[in-house]
């Protein structure tokens, strides 16, 4: 169930892998070829036969591209693995690209030859990147292919085989609403738009739809599949047949035709030969659908996925499972905080032990399912490394004067947990001690926050960084991200960033907050709990009602690194009120041994 610490690349891939690449690419008389991150759901975790990137170049992160030409090759990633790359895909092979700064379709227009044939999987690419690649074709006198058979799936002789995992019915009092419902609502929405149909081909809006939940990815529990919804809410449902048991066609009742993913083409065809207009989200949907629906003579309706924004806004069992979820986490967190703070205070302890142990303690629940992602476990300058990934290459002991960051959460069947804290091993220094301090209020102040109907988490992002930015400091990741209910840790559409984004917070939204300071080559920190927005109240005196955030996680805050000068009045008296709801929903479940501990951990300051 939970994860594995052995590298799973290295340099020798692109030596043993990019000759039969070149072949395969070669028998389709191809120049060139895109190989995307992605997988044909669009999944943040991608099964491992989708491995496809990591397969052809050894780089393992969880974005990036590639496109290999017959001479040179090139892999994009964000600065979030810099390095990583570097390490993993041999240089003697591959050049490197920030796609935050040059996409595919931009260095394709600047680099691809006149005329060259570049190769596609229209199944692994979206109708709005198709777009882009199609411009930057008609810009630079390429020819961009739509391949029937991936290059890399024909030169990849070993390539696992797709997940089958059993499809479960998702409990009614986790989901708060019948699937029933749900489809009447979402089937309306389309028919507002004009559209007879809808395609869904997200896995966490199939499972929210549907009420179901899979396992076909880790670290979320998905099926994967495919869904159409007609206008009038009856639905299909295209789900492999291997992963259907006897009690799901009972489950999803007479309104859903159970059907297998192969046949997702036939319906297509059939809609369209039927003069149907098809709703369909450009973002999510593969361009492959998208072709076969105006070949066959649908009308295509471009509409954002009608279920993302509802799968978002979580109702009040979602949210009450949310809570108990996280109280439930935070004893497993709350005790491995007691052994950071005690035994891993040796020296001796390394990275891949302080992740197991968290692990240990999250287990102990019979209601763990899966970790929510694999947990970020870094000590001293690897706490740098905003993504770091622990492996048997790079562990590192919690060494004495340094800090260890350490982020993870868990998937529980009532809801998904996300959280970072961050410790010191031995007695930490002074700017250690006033950057955690920093970050703190900032962590503070977007907990704090009221704000009226209409606000973007892109409006509050400032007041996160306001008091690094203060020190001339600041972090180059998002402040806050969107978390599923026993789906995925990382979901839109809302966000917390200083990228824009135009989708207001809305009662019953999950997300995290999560401001962070990273020292490269010496230290990081991030404090980050879940919170929730409450809905709109009026305060006394004021004109309009404001929103404003419940924080769920429940779990001590280092009050070692805490500099208490600089907090306000107000920054400590919420720091207090913190840690007694922590105190009071934990204290039961403490054991005796740690009581002491635990009273001290969570004292007034």
């Amino acid at each position: 169930m939970f994860q594995t610490y052995e590298p799973v690349s290295d340099r020798s891939f692109a030596g043993k892998h990019l000759p039969a690449l070149r072949a395969a690419m070669k028998d389709q008389q191809l120049d060139g070829f895109i190989i995307p991150h992605d997988d044909e759901y669009q999944n943040e975790y991608i099964p491992e036969y989708a491995e496809r990137l990591m397969w052809a170049t050894g780089f393992s992160g969880s974005a990036g591209g590639a496109v290999i030409m017959a001479e040179r090759a090139v892999v994009f990633t964000d600065g979030r693995y810099t390095l990583q790359v570097r390490q993993q895909a041999d240089s003697a092979f591959f050049d490197y690209a920030d796609y935050t700064e040059v996409s595919i379709d931009q260095w394709l227009r600047d680099n691809a030859p006149k005329a060259a044939r570049i190769g596609y999987d229209p199944m692994l690419h979206t109708l709005a990147n198709v777009r882009k690649l199609k411009a930057a074709a008609k810009t630079a006198g390429f020819e961009l292919v739509a391949v029937s058979k991936n290059p890399v799936d024909a030169a990849w002789t070993d390539q696992p085989a797709a997940p089958q995992a059993p499809v479960r019915p998702h409990d009614l009092k986790f989901a708060g609403r019948a699937a029933t419902d749900k489809r009447e609502d979402i089937a309306k929405a389309v028919k507002n738009t004009g559209a007879d149909a809808v395609l869904i081909t997200a896995p966490p809006s199939i499972a929210w739809l549907f009420n179901i939940r899979g396992s076909d990815v880790a670290r979320s529990p998905l099926p994967l599949g495919r869904a159409i919804l007609k206008a009038d809410g009856t639905a299909t449902l295209f789900i492999s047949p291997d992963k259907v048991g006897n009690a799901l066609p009972e489950f999803l009742g007479d309104d859903v035709d159970l059907r297998g993913e192969a046949e997702v083409t036939t319906a297509l065809e059939k809609l369209g030969a039927g003069g149907a207009s098809v709703a369909v989200d450009p973002a999510l949907s593969p361009s492959k659908y998208i072709d076969e629906l105006k070949a066959a003579g649908a009308r295509i309706i471009e509409l954002t996925d009608p279920c993302a924004l509802p799968r978002a806004t979580k109702n009040a069992a979602e949210i009450e499972g949310a809570r108990t979820a996280h109280i439930r986490d935070g004893i497993a967190v709350t005790r491995y905080l007691h052994w950071l703070d005690t035994e891993a205070q040796s020296g001796e302890i390394d990275e891949i032990t302080a992740a197991k142990k968290l692990e240990a303690f999250r287990s102990e629940s019979d209601d763990l399912r899966d970790l929510s992602f694999d947990s970020i476990s870094g000590a001293g300058p690897n706490g740098a490394v905003v993504h770091y990934r622990v492996t048997t290459q790079t562990n590192r002991k919690l060494q004495r004067g340094e800090l260890f960051l350490i982020d993870s959460g868990g998937q529980y069947p009532d809801g998904t947990t996300d959280i970072t804290r961050t410790v010191p091993i031995g007695a930490p220094s002074d700017e250690m001690r006033d950057r955690f301090t920093r970050v703190l209020k900032g962590h503070i102040a977007l907990a704090t926050m009221k704000f009226p109907a209409g606000t973007t988490g892109h409006q509050l992002d400032a007041f996160a960084r306001k008091p690094l930015w203060d020190a001339g400091l600041d972090y180059d990741h998002g402040t806050g991200h969107g978390v599923g209910s026993f789906l995925g840790v990382h979901e839109g559409p809302q966000r917390i960033a200083k990228a824009p984004n135009d989708q207001a917070l809305k009662p019953g939204m999950i997300l995290s907050d999560e401001p962070g300071f990273y020292k490269a080559g010496e230290f990081g920190i991030r404090i980050e709990n879940l919170i929730v927005v409450t809905p709109a109240r009026p305060i006394p005196g004021g004109e309009r009602e404001m929103m404003a955030f419940e924080t769920i996680t429940m779990a001590p805050i280092n009050l070692d690194m805490v500099q208490v000068s600089m907090l306000s009045d107000g920054e400590r008296g919420w720091l207090n009120a913190y840690h007694a709801e922590v105190r009071a929903k934990l204290g039961a479940d403490i054991l005796d041994d740690m009581k002491d501990w635990f009273e001290n951990a969570t004292r007034a300051v």
